[in-house]
């Protein structure tokens, strides 16, 4: 995944969100508090992210991948969401073509005002940052970077699917983002996502923005404003740190911005013109997490209370938009 880039942060107009609701509780219940808005429960998303590893590493074109396709596609179905899985033939940087899947489930699909969350589901081939060399082989099992911020959307999807909020909300899960060159080629990475955006038909799907979550699993994790969101999307991060500090999180969602790296918000952005920003577990001084893209990304490493603290704030998000 990504590639380290600068860019100059465009200053864009701030809008803020409705401060209805009160701060949830942190005991994993699924209950309403006094505002209507549901409790984000952790226990069912550890599980969903525990779930997405017990199939392997979800490499595409391997069984994992076409099993925990199959989960995706039966859970959003299950829970009664118009579900599409959209099917692509994809030339990778190595001249492989691989068949990606990208799963979208939407929640009120008639709603005009609507907003989208999304997160890579797959797992990268190699492991080509661990400290073993004997080890860059190997694939990577993808608990954080890949299955934390699928569990979080599925957690969303279960709880919007049985208290729908006010606005339409579209879930995609995105193929091939980890396909990427080790050489760190920007566009070899994302394959999904600039599928998608390619082929958005524009005069139809308006939504308006959408939030990437990237490794939202760590139990150090901490989120800065990410300098690609900043350019296109400051008005998102505006929004989203501030709730997220309104709900006591600001020790996690720190309000200070750093350089901006290659996502797939990037090509969606860049791409399809939808604002788009990244909730993502990095920084400039020490980069992304010690086990990313390492044979280490396991589950010993999720955190229930930072899935909590994610699921928390864009459950508020959600649920306050009108």
């Amino acid at each position: 995944m990504k590639k380290l880039i600068f860019l100059c942060i465009a200053a864009l107009a701030a809008v803020s969100c409705n401060n209805a609701g009160t701060k949830s509780g942190k005991d994993g219940k699924d209950k309403a508090v006094e505002s209507g808005i549901p409790v984000f429960n952790s226990d069912s998303c550890y599980a969903f992210v525990e779930k997405q590893t017990e199939f392997g590493p979800r490499v595409p074109d391997s069984n994992a991948h076409s099993e925990c396709a199959a989960y995706f596609k039966d859970f959003f179905n299950r829970l009664g969401l118009e579900t599409e899985i959209q099917e692509a033939e994809l030339t990778a940087w190595d001249g492989k073509v691989i068949n990606a899947k990208n799963i979208i489930a939407s929640v009120n699909p008639e709603a005009k005002a609507r907003i989208f969350i999304c997160a890579h589901w797959d797992s990268r081939p190699w492991c080509d940052e661990d400290p073993d060399p004997a080890n860059h082989g190997l694939p990577v099992m993808g608990a954080n970077d890949g299955a934390s911020g699928a569990g979080v959307i599925m957690e969303l999807a279960r709880m919007t699917a049985a208290t729908p909020p006010a606005i339409g909300v579209d879930f995609i899960l995105f193929d091939a983002e980890d396909y990427g060159n080790p050489a760190k080629e920007a566009d070899s990475y994302c394959l999904g996502s600039q599928y998608w955006a390619r082929n958005l038909d524009k005069s139809a799907y308006k939504p308006n923005f959408g939030i990437l979550l990237d490794m939202v699993g760590a139990e150090d994790a901490i989120f800065f404003r990410e300098g690609v969101s900043e350019q296109y999307a400051s008005f998102v991060n505006e929004m989203v740190w501030r709730r997220a500090h309104e709900l006591g999180y600001a020790s996690k969602f720190v309000n200070k911005k750093v350089g901006g790296i290659i996502d797939d918000h990037y090509f969606i952005n860049s791409i399809s013109g939808i604002p788009c920003i990244d909730i993502i577990d990095y920084n400039d001084e020490r980069g992304f997490p010690s086990v990313w893209h390492t044979s280490g990304d396991t589950m010993e490493h999720i955190s229930k209370s930072t899935l909590s603290v994610v699921g928390d704030v864009l459950t508020h998000i959600i649920y306050e938009l009108r």
